[in-house]
């Protein structure tokens, strides 16, 4: 009779399990920090456009608890700001939405189902969500003034949070998920 061994590896999901009381005051946490953040970046006459102050939050929901956390967190956090503050404005918030719902479900998709590292993900997020957003202002909302121009000044600056988010976001998900799971 011949034996077989069957080794099987089992490899721990990166992310955290979107279920229980305490996902989900995490999940309601995320959202009120992508409402506040630029409510507070605005009192204080922060540069929003390059700090990008709701992207964050929506990005580390994706990181953290996967693609269903970073898409509710991306669609929410918009319309919710914008019943609280009134930002963002009116014409810019169906772009945003879609945009900030890709930036989170994309960075989960990746990380979640796809085991892609978190810089990887995050990086890959950020460059799917401006495609969409940009293909949306192309769709939605017809420019007065010429495209190349809007895009320097909507696009452009964010350049630097970008690359912050990707430096910084996946070692706080990291942290967060170790965390957790003690």
């Amino acid at each position: 009779m011949s034996q077989s061994s069957e080794t099987v590896i089992s490899i721990p999901k990166p992310t955290l399990t979107l279920s229980g009381y305490r996902a989900y005051l995490f999940q309601v946490a995320l959202i009120a920090a992508a409402v506040a953040l630029p409510v507070v970046a605005h009192l204080l006459g922060a540069p929003v456009r390059y700090i990008l102050p709701m992207h964050w939050p929506v990005i580390l929901a994706g990181l953290v608890y996967g693609w269903r956390s970073g898409a509710l967190t991306g669609f929410f956090a918009p319309v919710v700001s914008y019943i609280i503050s009134g930002y963002p404005l009116p014409h810019i918030i169906p772009s945003m939405t879609v945009e900030l719902l890709a930036y989170g479900m994309v960075a989960g998709l990746l990380r979640e189902r796809f085991h892609y590292n978190a810089i990887a993900s995050t990086a890959i997020a950020l460059a799917i969500g401006r495609i969409i957003f940009i293909l949306s202002i192309f769709i939605l909302n017809p420019i007065g003034t010429g495209y190349m121009q809007y895009f320097q000044v909507a696009l452009l600056p964010g350049l630097i949070a970008a690359v912050c988010q990707i430096a910084f976001l996946p070692f706080v998900a990291r942290w967060w998920v170790n965390k957790e799971r003690r």
